[in-house]
């Protein structure tokens, strides 16, 4: 029973270190480290989605508000987007502007 335990908290806790690598958990909004999964910080990290540090938070707001508004096609986004709060997005989005690379 414990070992099923440790593999449903092991990515959790694995998120959480990753994330707090790159600044102190202090500073990430609620919400942001689950993002660093598919948008990474780093610049050195090959991927097809979209990087979100030091973009536009206005824009990333809209983005956030045309998906969860189904305005906006993506693959889970629309169904991610409906998750947050007018006023997590808006942290989020600060929280990753402010980030550089």
């Amino acid at each position: 029973m414990r070992v099923s335990h440790f593999v449903l908290t092991a990515p959790l806790v694995l998120s959480l270190i990753a994330a707090a690598s790159s600044a102190s958990a202090q500073d990430i909004p609620a919400g942001a480290a689950a993002c660093s999964g598919c948008h990474p910080l780093g610049r050195t990290v090959a991927t097809a989605v979209p990087k979100l540090a030091g973009r536009n938070a206005a824009e990333m707001v809209a983005a956030m508000q045309a998906f969860r508004a189904g305005q906006r096609p993506g693959t889970v986004m629309d169904r991610i987007a409906k998750g947050f709060t007018d006023d997590e997005v808006r942290a989020i989005a600060a929280w990753y502007a402010a980030q550089k690379e």
